[in-house]
C-alpha cells in the first residue's frame, strides 16, 4: 500500500508542467500533501513588493487545489520531519534548486531526513536545461554567452507535461500567509536607511494569470527584436515575475513561442541569458557576492557619507538624469523596471557615482518582484564590467544618449518623471530636464558625466595596474 507523499512547493508554484509533482502523485498513489515552508533565510532579505507578489501567487495556488495548501514556518528540515511523521509519509518531492543557499538547504535536509528514514527526492529544474549540465569539449563550463547559447540550442527540449489528475490533496494544520508578510523584509541593509521601498499596486499573480499574460503577449513576439529596447511602448513580455516563482516554466513559454523568426530567436535568446547566468552561478557560487574578473577585485569604490547620499538620490530617482530617474521611479511604483533602463541605471551607479555594484544589486533584489539572484547579480556584474562578459570596463552608458536613442519622444521619461510630463523631447531627455529651464521642480543634474567617466576609467586603470604588479 502506497504511503502519502509530501510535495514541497518552492520555485514551481503551478500544477501544469511540474514533473516533480507528477512523480509525487504517482508515488503516493494520488495521495499528496502540498506544502509551502516560510523559511526566514529566504524571506527576511526580500522587500514588500516581491513578498506581496509571492503571497498572491501562493493564494492562487491554494485556490487551484481547493484550499489544501499547507503553510508552515520554520527550518525546513524540522517542518518536513514533523509533517512526515503526522501523515506517515516516507518521501518528500521537490523541484531541484540550483542557487547556492538552496543547494546547501537541500543537502542539509536530505541528510537529516535520511537519518529518519525519509527520502528527499528532487527532480526537474526551474530551467529548460539544468545548470551544470552543459560543458565544453574539455568538460569545463562555458564562460562566454554566445558559446553557451550554441550548446544550449543543441540540447533536446522536453515538451511540457499536463497537470496531474485525480489527486487527493491531504490536509493538515496550516498557518496563515500573514506569517510570510510578518517574517519578510526584516533585513534592510544599513545603506537603505531612510529610503522608500517599492509598494506597487497588485498585478495579477498565479498560474492562470501567467498563462493569460503569455497568451496576451504572444502575438507581439514577431516584433520583439525591434521593440524590446524601447521602454516607452512597454513592448516586453513581463513574464519574468511568473518565471521567477514558477507559476510558469520556460518550457511552456518556448512551446508557445518557439519558431525561427527573428523575433522568436531574439526572445529565445533572453531565455538563454537567464539559463546562462544560472549556470555561471552553479559553477561559481561565490559570484553572488564576489567579482568574477580578478583584475577588478580591487576596484576603488566610495563608501563614505557622501557616497550614501549619492546612493539615496539614485534610489529615489532624483539624480537629475531623466532616463535614470524614470527607471528608479518605475521600480518604486511597479516593483519592475525595463531591462534597458536597468542597465543604464546600473551603469550610472557604478561608473558615474563610483559605488559598489553590490549596493545596487541589493536594492534591486529588495524591490523587484522578479528578483532572481542569478540574473540580478550577474546582470549587475555584466554592467559593472566585473562579470562574464568579455567587453571591457570602459563600456559606460551615457544616460542622455541612451534616452535619445531608445526613448526619443520622451514617452517613458514623461510617464514616470512627473515634473517633466509637459516638457517635450528633446528637453525632457536632457540633464535637469533641459538645464532646469523647462522642468519646474525637477532635480538639477548631480554630476558631469564626462568628468565622472574619466574618473571611472582612471579607477579601472588603477585596479588593473595594481593587479598586474601584485
Amino acid at each position: 500500500m502506497a504511503h502519502p507523499t509530501i510535495f514541497w512547493f518552492r520555485r514551481d508554484l503551478r500544477l501544469a508542467d511540474n514533473p516533480a509533482l507528477v512523480e509525487a502523485v504517482r508515488r503516493g498513489d494520488g495521495d499528496v500533501v502540498a506544502l509551502f515552508i516560510i523559511d526566514d533565510v529566504f524571506a527576511a532579505p526580500a522587500g514588500y513588493a516581491r513578498v506581496d507578489f509571492l503571497r498572491r501567487t501562493l493564494e492562487s495556488l491554494d485556490r487551484s487545489i481547493d484550499a489544501n495548501l499547507i503553510v508552515r514556518a520554520g527550518d525546513p528540515t524540522t517542518v518536513l520531519a514533523e509533517l512526515a511523521e503526522e501523515i506517515g509519509a516516507h518521501e518528500v518531492f521537490a523541484t531541484a534548486d540550483f542557487a547556492p543557499r538552496g543547494r546547501e538547504r537541500d543537502d542539509s535536509a536530505r541528510a537529516s531526513l535520511g537519518a529518519r528514514g525519509i527520502a528527499l527526492r528532487v527532480l526537474d529544474s526551474p530551467y529548460v536545461v539544468a545548470p551544470g549540465s552543459i560543458l565544453n569539449a574539455t568538460l569545463a563550463p562555458y564562460r562566454v554567452f554566445s558559446a553557451f547559447r550554441r550548446a544550449w540550442e543543441q540540447v533536446p527540449r522536453e515538451a511540457p507535461v499536463p497537470a496531474p489528475v485525480g489527486v487527493r490533496w491531504r490536509h493538515s494544520a496550516s498557518t496563515s500567509l500573514d506569517e510570510l508578510s510578518a517574517r519578510a523584509a526584516t533585513r534592510r541593509p544599513w545603506y537603505f536607511e531612510g529610503l522608500p521601498e517599492a509598494t506597487p499596486r497588485p498585478t495579477p499573480a498565479g498560474e492562470a494569470a501567467a498563462h493569460e499574460a503569455m497568451a496576451t503577449w504572444a502575438p507581439h513576439v514577431e516584433s520583439y527584436g525591434e521593440t524590446r529596447n524601447a521602454p516607452g511602448p512597454d513592448a516586453t513580455s513581463r513574464l519574468s515575475p511568473h518565471l521567477r516563482f514558477g507559476a510558469l516554466h520556460p518550457r511552456q513559454v518556448l512551446a508557445l513561442l518557439d519558431g525561427d523568426s527573428a523575433g522568436r530567436r531574439t526572445f529565445r535568446s533572453e531565455i538563454v541569458w537567464r539559463e546562462f547566468y544560472a549556470d555561471v552561478m552553479f559553477h561559481r557560487p561565490d559570484s553572488v557576492r564576489e567579482v568574477i574578473q580578478p583584475s577588478l577585485a580591487g576596484l576603488r569604490v566610495d563608501r563614505d557619507a557622501a557616497a550614501r547620499e549619492r546612493f539615496a538620490a539614485w534610489a529615489r530617482g532624483e539624480t537629475g538624469f531623466p532616463l535614470v530617474d524614470a527607471g528608479m521611479r518605475q521600480l518604486l511604483e511597479e516593483g519592475w523596471m525595463h531591462n534597458r533602463v536597468r542597465m543604464v541605471s546600473a551603469s550610472f551607479l557604478v561608473k558615474h557615482l563610483h559605488l559598489d555594484w553590490r549596493w545596487g544589486a541589493r536594492w534591486f533584489m529588495w524591490n523587484l518582484i522578479d528578483a532572481d539572484v542569478a540574473s540580478n547579480q550577474h546582470g549587475w556584474q555584466w554592467t559593472a564590467g566585473t562579470g562574464t562578459d568579455a567587453a571591457p570596463f570602459h563600456r559606460i552608458f551615457n544616460p542622455t544618449l541612451q534616452a535619445e536613442r531608445f526613448d526619443p519622444e520622451g514617452v517613458y521619461v514623461r510617464r514616470y518623471v512627473r515634473e517633466l510630463a509637459e516638457v517635450p523631447a528633446p528637453n525632457c531627455l536632457r540633464p535637469g530636464g533641459g538645464a532646469g529651464l523647462f522642468g519646474a521642480g525637477y532635480a538639477a543634474p548631480m554630476l558631469d558625466v564626462d568628468v565622472e567617466r574619466r574618473e571611472a576609467l582612471a579607477r579601472f586603470a588603477e585596479a588593473r595596474a595594481a593587479r598586474a604588479n601584485a
